[in-house]
């Protein structure tokens, strides 16, 4: 039997060698075939386990998947999509006729396609292309993690990604973030690829997928990617190796080092593949300008990519919001985060690898997302969403591992870790209560809990799989049953529980009331300080926006207005005669603040004169 050879690089940069040593063994009739049929039957396994995979994550992502209305941002991809369709302008996105270039319009245009796909606009062809770029981040991730860490991982990374709280709830999303995941998995496969051997369509392929990604959120698309690659190619064979390159005392020898870890930009087929990408990434912008005559797509570009990193003018989280945030967005399986980490930072390989020589890059990936965000000087929960891969490469890593093979710390990690999500899962039998069981009034006031039939029953079930676990406390025991709950959870939250809860959604009752009220005329409605649901008002025209109250009350005057949607915290500062004729719902739960923040709907009249001002009081010494 031979030695397995491993490329790696040397410390001139130049190709060089690494021998594994194996034992010597007697040849034999039966061995030889052996290893032959097990490969044969894992690789047929997994030919039928990867596509079950991707069918139950579709069945998770686009189940009654428009059965929601509209929520929070989701209307800024569904109104700037429905004025494209209006003005037949598809290079000039506007929000109530007013130009809002904040993110490419490659994210827009693709929730036309759905459109055009589904045969109408609405909640389910908006969330489509979210829904669609998470199948394919799967896809692309079962693939990516089978080639760097074998089948096993990444089956169980796919399913760990699948069964991410913020990863379904993005799938189900409308928005550009999940189309931004997907394609920078997309461009880390192809530099994967591109390792093995530099070829100009694979390098011109690499920068195009950038350049795409690019298209849907920002240079995001190419910066996060192109850091993560610096690194990993830097890294790949350890600090050791890394010092060795930095610290030779020619600078020519370091570059020349560092040229050839980066063989994957240093060729000659980047002189030809970044120019055009950079012009598949601002062809549309050029096409608006030349339309338009406006320059705001560039700088729009500049504003939101470069200014929003540098010198933030909103989203100022702090320093250390990430460091908790991606608990958050991976539960229930952050429960094994830290153990992951810890297995991944050990290091016993040959030239400080890794573990056992394991690639690198699934640690690279996580910590070159995390430090890139955190060193941005603009900070949002969901911004880090492009961490999910790699923690679930992290955390599948650690659960197909040998309980052997871990330390005594990392087993512990892992175990008090799934402690902590048995308690947390059979503590959730409480939310089946009746409101007047509960313990604290806030929570008697929260609506029955919806199709608590079928949630008493997933919570047996998965009761019954904590029991199991714990009966054994083995490594196997352990990822069945996490990934057992993992998905009910999110099946029940994202399949029954959300549609349900949209009964206590106001936006979109009151949007089609005020439209039944006012009909079609939108030069008698005015806005004031609300946008409002403007993809249920779906008017043909911009509707007359107002921030100052006395342009409104001269508006009112001249008779050009005679409704005016806005907060019901804001309609108490008008000055002119109206009445409430539509409001948007509220409900027992909400507090103060949150009633306040609802629409209402007045019809307006002359404003009336000011009120008489009250006499001065009668002072003594006068008299």
């Amino acid at each position: 039997m031979t030695g397995a050879a491993h490329p790696t690089y040397g410390a001139a940069g130049r190709p060089a060698v690494r021998i594994a040593r194996v034992e010597q063994s007697q040849p034999s009739q039966a061995r030889p075939e052996a290893p032959l049929a097990g490969a044969r039957r894992s690789k047929a396994g997994f030919k039928v386990a990867a596509p079950l995979l991707l069918v139950l994550a579709g069945l998770l992502f686009f189940t009654r998947l428009g059965s929601r209305a509209l929520w929070a941002s989701e209307y800024r991809w569904a109104e700037i999509a429905r004025e494209m369709n209006v003005s037949s302008e598809r290079f000039w996105p506007t929000m109530n006729g007013k130009v809002y270039y904040d993110k490419p319009l490659g994210s827009y245009w693709l929730v036309l396609g759905a459109a055009g796909l589904t045969g109408a606009l609405d909640e389910t062809s908006v969330r489509l292309p979210s829904a669609c770029a998470a199948l394919l981040a799967l896809a692309v991730l079962l693939s990516l993690g089978r080639k760097l860490y074998g089948e096993q991982t990444a089956l169980w990374a796919a399913a760990i990604l699948a069964s991410s709280l913020s990863f379904v709830f993005f799938a189900r999303h409308a928005s550009a973030d999940m189309e931004t995941v997907a394609g920078e998995l997309v461009v880390l496969w192809l530099f994967v690829r591109l390792r093995e051997r530099i070829s100009a369509p694979g390098v011109i392929l690499l920068w195009q997928a950038m350049a795409l990604t690019s298209l849907t959120k920002g240079l995001l698309g190419f910066a996060l990617p192109v850091f993560t690659m610096v690194v990993y190619s830097c890294l790949a064979d350890g600090w050791v190796e890394l010092r060795r390159g930095l610290c030779q005392g020619n600078l020519g020898r370091r570059w020349f080092w560092l040229r050839g870890r980066n063989r994957w930009f240093f060729n000659r087929y980047s002189l030809a593949a970044l120019p055009l990408s950079a012009g598949v990434y601002l062809l549309p912008f050029v096409v608006s300008q030349l339309r338009t005559g406006s320059d705001a797509g560039l700088y729009m570009v500049y504003r939101e990519n470069i200014l929003r990193f540098f010198r933030p003018f909103d989203h100022r989280g702090p320093v250390y919001l990430y460091f908790y945030v991606v608990f958050t967005l991976m539960a229930p399986w952050s429960a094994f985060v830290p153990a992951a980490l810890a297995r991944a930072h050990r290091v016993d390989g040959p030239a400080g690898a890794g573990r056992s020589g394991e690639d690198p890059l699934a640690l690279v990936y996580f910590w070159t997302t995390f430090i890139f965000f955190t060193l941005s000087g603009s900070r949002r929960s969901y911004y880090l969403l492009p961490i999910l891969p790699a923690g679930a490469l992290l955390v599948a890593r650690l659960l197909t591992a040998g309980e052997e093979t871990l330390t005594l710390l990392e087993k512990r990690l892992c175990r008090l870790g799934y402690l902590c999500l048995a308690a947390l899962t059979l503590s959730a039998i409480v939310a089946v209560l009746p409101p007047d069981w509960r313990p604290y009034r806030p929570l008697k006031l929260l609506p029955p809990l919806p199709a608590r039939g079928l949630f008493a029953v997933l919570w047996a079930a998965a009761g019954v799989s904590v029991l199991l676990a714990l009966r054994r406390f083995e490594f196997a025991m352990i990822r069945w049953s996490s990934a057992f709950i993992a998905w009910v959870i999110m099946a029940y939250v994202f399949v029954f529980a959300m549609p349900a809860g949209d009964a206590y959604r106001g936006e979109k009752p009151f949007a089609l009331e005020t439209r039944r009220l006012i009909g079609s005329d939108v030069s008698s409605l005015a806005l004031y300080r609300a946008l409002g649901p403007l993809f249920y008002l779906a008017m043909r025209r911009p509707i007359p926006y107002y921030d100052d109250p006395r342009v409104l009350d001269r508006a009112i005057l001249s008779g050009r207005v005679r409704w005016v949607m806005t907060r019901q915290g804001e309609a108490a500062h008008l000055g002119v005669p109206a009445r409430a004729v539509a409001w948007e719902a509220s409900f027992p739960f909400e507090d103060a603040g949150q009633r306040r923040n609802k629409l209402v709907l007045l019809a307006v009249g002359r404003p009336s004169l000011p009120p008489p001002r009250p006499a001065a009081p009668d002072n003594p010494k006068r008299r």
